[in-house]
Order: C-alpha cells, then sequence, then structure tokens
C-alpha cells in the first residue's frame, strides 16, 4: 500500500465540484495581501491575481500531526507558489509546503518552518528530473509527528523530493498545539497569475510501507476473528525512528483483503500524543478493556529533554480498533533497550508471560513473566544466542511455541516456556532472498475449521522505499502464506 486513495480514512476537504459557498465552506483565513479572484469553473478552484501580487490562504479543515494533506493541481499559468499551510490562527507558527512555479512550469517544492513569529527554516527541494513540469499533479505532505515527507505525484507515480524535520522548532504532539492549527490552501502569485485546484484534502493513510505485523487476540494469545475478520497491528512507515506510527488493519482470512482501518497514538498524561509503535494488543474479556504492550520509540524524537526507550503497557476503554485512536500509555519497569513485545496470559502457570527482543549486545529472543500484565516482569528464559525480530508466542495444535525471525534467512521455532531449540519454520517461497533483507516477523495465526488452511502467516518484505535516507525503514510488500496440517501423524 503506497498511499492508496481507496485506503485513506478521511478527514478533511475541499472538492471544488460540491463547494456550495466557497466563502461559507472555505472562508479566507490568515494573510491576504491584496486581492484575488477566486472561482470554481468546471469542478476547479480557479484564483486568479490581478495586475499585483496576491497572497490568499482558505480554510480546509483542521491539524493532525500524524494525517496526510494533499493538494491536487490541474494547471498553474504564470509565477507563484501554490500549496498548504499548517498554522496557527496568528501564523506565528507554522508548517508551509509549496510547489514554486515560473513561467507556468514547475521549479521546486519549498518548506518552511516559522515560530515565535520568526521564519527559522527554509529548504527548497528540486523538483523530480522523471515528473513532468505542467499539467495535473499532487503535492503530499505526508506528516510524521515530528518530520515530514513530501511528495510529487504525477501520472499515478509518487516521487519522494523532500524528507525535513522540524521536531527542533515545533513540538506538534503537544495537544494544545493540534487543538489550534489550522489545515490551509496557500497562494500566493505574482501579477497576472492562476493555480487550477482539483482539491485539497487530509486523511489518514496507509503511508508508504507497512511492517511489524502482529495480530490483535484475546488476553489468551488466540488471534480476534471478529466480524469475519482478523484484526492486525502494523506500523505505518515513513523514514526511519522515531517517524513511523501504529496502524491497525483488518483482513479477511479465507481471502488477501487488507484493509486499513486506523491510527492508534498513545498518552502518557504529559500533553503529548505519542507515534509508538511494534505493539501487541489485546482484548481482556474478564475486564471488557482493550490492553496490550508498545515499544516506546517516540522517545527517539523528544528534544525538550532526554527519554529512554521502553516497553509500555496500553489500554483503553474504547475499542481502538477504527479511525483515529488513543490509548493510555505508562512503562512496564524493565529496562534496557527492548522491542516486540509479545503477551499471553498462561492459565496453566497463573502468569502473565512477555515475549521480547531485548538488547543483548544485537537484539535477541527473551522471556518475562508476571502476575500482572502491566508490571513486576522477571526474567523466565532466554537470551537466545541469535538475533531476533518479530517475536511471537502462538499455538500449533495444543501446545505453545515461541517463534523469531533472524538476520540470518531463517525464522526460528522454540519451545514454550524454556526456549530451547526445536527447529526452523520452512518458508516456500519465502519473502527475501540472497540479495535482499530478512528478519522479517512470522505473524502465524492459526484458523477455525471452514478456512482454506488451518494455519496462515501474513509477513512482509524488507524493501525499502526509493529515495529514501539511510537508515530508513519504509518496506514492505506483504506475502500471505498457508500452512496444511501433515496428511498423518508421521509426517
Amino acid at each position: 500500500m503506497i498511499f492508496d486513495r481507496a485506503q485513506q480514512i478521511p478527514l478533511a476537504s475541499m472538492l471544488p465540484a460540491k463547494v456550495v459557498n466557497l466563502d461559507l465552506m472555505h472562508p479566507k483565513v490568515g494573510e491576504q495581501i491584496n486581492e484575488t479572484a477566486c472561482s470554481i469553473e468546471d469542478g476547479k478552484l480557479v484564483i486568479t491575481s490581478g495586475d499585483h501580487a496576491a497572497t490568499s490562504q482558505r480554510w480546509i479543515g483542521g491539524f493532525n500531526p500524524f494525517a496526510t494533506y494533499e493538494i491536487g493541481l490541474r494547471e498553474c499559468d504564470g509565477t507563484g507558489r501554490i500549496g498548504l499551510r499548517l498554522s496557527e490562527p496568528d501564523e506565528q507558527e507554522y508548517l508551509s509546503a509549496c510547489i514554486v512555479v515560473a513561467d507556468g512550469e514547475c521549479q521546486a517544492v519549498e518548506w518552511i518552518v516559522r515560530k515565535a513569529g520568526q521564519e527559522v527554516s527554509r529548504q527548497s527541494f528540486a523538483w523530480p528530473e522523471d515528473a513532468p513540469r505542467t499539467g495535473a499533479m499532487r503535492l503530499r505532505v505526508q506528516m510524521l509527528a515530528v518530520g515530514a515527507n513530501l511528495y510529487i505525484e504525477s501520472k499515478g507515480k509518487s516521487t519522494l523530493v523532500g524528507y525535513p524535520d522540524f521536531n527542533d522548532h515545533l513540538e506538534l504532539r503537544r495537544r494544545d498545539l493540534i487543538s489550534r492549527f489550522e489545515y490551509r490552501l496557500f497562494s500566493d502569485l505574482e501579477p497576472n497569475s492562476s493555480v487550477q485546484v482539483d482539491e485539497a484534502i487530509s486523511a489518514l493513510t496507509p503511508g508508504c510501507g507497512q511492517a511489524d505485523i502482529r495480530a490483535i487476540t484475546n488476553q489468551n494469545g488466540e488471534p480476534l476473528l471478529d466480524q469475519g475478520r482478523i484484526w492486525i497491528t502494523m506500523t505505518v512507515r515513513g523514514r526511519g525512528l522515531p517517524h513511523p506510527m501504529q496502524g491497525v488493519f483488518s483482513m479477511n482470512p479465507s481471502v488477501f483483503d487488507l484493509k486499513f482501518e486506523g491510527i492508534i497514538v498513545f498518552d502518557m498524561d504529559d500533553g503529548l500524543w505519542r507515534n509508538e509503535l511494534a505493539s501487541h494488543l489485546f482484548y481482556d474479556e474478564p475486564s471488557g478493556q482493550w490492553r496490550g504492550w508498545t515499544t516506546g520509540f517516540s522517545a527517539l524524537g523528544t528534544k525538550s529533554k532526554q527519554e529512554a526507550k521502553a516497553i509500555l503497557a496500553v489500554w483503553s476503554d474504547r475499542d481502538p480498533r477504527r479511525g483515529f485512536s488513543i490509548m493510555r500509555a505508562k512503562p512496564i519497569g524493565l529496562t534496557g533497550q527492548h522491542e516486540d513485545p509479545h503477551g499471553v496470559f498462561d492459565t496453566e502457570a497463573g502468569k502473565w508471560r512477555l515475549l521480547l527482543s531485548e538488547k543483548a549486545g544485537k537484539y535477541r529472543a527473551g522471556l518475562w513473566e508476571s502476575d500482572h500484565w502491566d508490571r513486576g516482569y522477571e526474567r523466565l528464559a532466554g537470551p537466545v544466542e541469535m538475533d531476533s525480530t518479530g517475536t511471537l508466542i502462538q499455538k500449533v495444535g495444543a501446545d505453545r511455541y515461541i517463534f523469531f525471525g533472524s538476520a540470518d534467512r531463517k525464522v526460528y521455532i522454540r519451545s514454550y516456556p524454556e526456549m530451547e531449540p526445536v527447529g526452523e519454520l520452512d518458508v516456500h517461497l519465502p519473502p527475501w532472498n540472497e540479495k535482499t533483507g530478512t528478519r522479517i516477523w512470522p505473524n502465524i495465526i492459526p484458523l477455525p475449521d471452514g478456512y482454506p488452511a488451518p494455519y496462515i502467516a501474513l509477513m512482509m518484505d524488507r524493501q525499502n522505499y526509493p529515495g529514501m535516507p539511510p537508515r530508513n525503514w519504509t518496506y514492505g510488500a506483504m506475502y500471505l502464506f498457508h500452512a496444511q496440517l501433515p496428511k498423518s501423524t508421521s509426517d
């Protein structure tokens, strides 16, 4: 999924063909210099300057630092700038992304950050060599909480042109700033220039890559099969850390119809909405609460104070699977650079068991246990000797096993809970080859009778989005595997 239009979850839009009263629905806001003529012609918004240079802004909607913002352009005539501004009402602070046009041809994409009434950053990104400079095109700004990715889409192809960060200047994860900022259509035109706008939209999107695939379960680790669909957390990608965020997807496990369902952010009661990821969520039937664990990668993007990445317990009374959701979060008390939490309540042991990729030289799988889901964990087994990722506790038949991917092009299987070697997962046409990266998440999911296979595995590859600066994690394409039971116990 690369910004698939069919997968977008809408937040706000200006669709000229559906505008009845422009000044009421999308009023002028902020800086207005001289007068522009605005009209709707053939389903497009036409903005024209007269004999003098003119600047105008139109209100589109509110602001979400985890959303994607797009301006669809049909044609530019003359010289100037057209784009979007994410701004406080008084414009003392804003972000601005614009296409720079000269004599009807697109020249560059310009990025500006303003803080406390002063311009603190201005960057110009060259126009893509293979992108047309005239005709229909789209400016896309993928917001990533502490930074942004800038794209030009033309003829169906999205090209990354810039990837600025702004968290040295503005902390836009602050709830008070989120509530004040606005999304605006911005134009700054030289005399006798005009632009035609097809639309301006903001939406939650699946981004430019998905990874860290994990089934949502009940407290015993059984996959949640609800409304004929399995529910999955996946990281929505956009560059390296700390830019990704937690997405939710669903799929009918009898086919391959992945659907982007929403974004989850996390509230640690410090005034920020945080973009954590690599989560395991479960529905706790005894309490009726949605709970889980996540990896506190947002600490890497906090400039105002020094924070350590930690495993966080998360919870919500509201079902967080659809739309935009906020889950409460707090550290579980484990020190160390742990990742990829996956937990179950073991009814036989009467304990919560939490499997992690822990930083022990390299990341290696280890198992912890506690009397409480959200605190008090002590080591039970591990760490293993090999590199580990995508740690998973899953039942095959009547027994639980531990699975994890690795950098050596293998998916290892260990006993539960001792973590003794059992074998390796046999994968036909795995999502890697001798020339590509591995370290995938196994994500093995058992299914009840009536499905084409008793087990499926939804995995991703590690092919990064073209043009992203290293190091980045913007993979990957997704692969669905079926597993059949042996013909007999001797097979």
